[in-house]
């Protein structure tokens, strides 16, 4: 049951019945940097490359790993840069659309998940999809530069599809842990 007398003294009750809007949080660039720190390694990757790549540059290849599509030289950059570009933009859109709703600002200061730690987490989830794009575009670009396929886009996909499983898990985990703690803890 609600005791009237504590939502009279809450600041940001009082605040709501004056008409005040509560503030989100800022936005920082921390929460995004992941996919910005991939974004700009495959602007530096495709600045390397684009010279020593053919007119002509293979980016499907048969099971037995020679090439069966091709792309100009222009359009295979376009192509590689386009997705690191949207999921950046992406991943700035997710994070300050949600540092914009007062939602965060109303968490508890004793709160043992941070509002910060969610956004940086929301922010930098996009870094999974880049990850694979720029293994795939390291390896478009060996390929036709060297003729050398660096790993096996699958062997890629298991280990960072996997990594990630195993750090969600342990955040799932650690979250489960810690709503146990504060379930088990007596009120004052």
């Amino acid at each position: 049951m609600v005791n009237l007398s504590s939502l009279m003294s809450n600041p940001r009750h009082n605040n709501k019945q004056k008409g005040v809007k509560a503030k989100g949080l800022p936005f920082r660039w921390r929460y995004i940097i992941l996919p910005i720190a991939i974004l700009i390694l495959s602007i530096i990757l495709s600045a390397y490359f684009y010279h020593l790549l053919p007119t002509e540059v293979a980016y499907s290849f048969k099971p037995e790993a020679t090439p069966s599509m091709w792309f100009s030289r222009g359009i295979s950059m376009v192509w590689a840069l386009l997705p690191q570009f949207f999921f950046t933009v992406l991943a700035a859109a997710i994070v300050w659309g949600a540092t914009k709703p007062s939602i965060f600002s109303r968490q508890t200061q004793d709160s043992w998940i941070k509002p910060e730690r969610i956004l940086s987490l929301m922010g930098n989830m996009t870094a999974l999809p880049q990850l694979i794009i720029f293994f795939a575009m390291l390896d478009i670009f060996s390929y036709n530069s060297y003729q050398i396929h660096v790993m096996p886009m699958q062997v890629v996909l298991f280990t960072i599809l996997g990594l990630a499983t195993i750090a969600l898990m342990l955040f799932l985990a650690l979250i489960v842990q810690k709503a146990r703690q504060q379930v088990s803890q007596p009120k004052d």
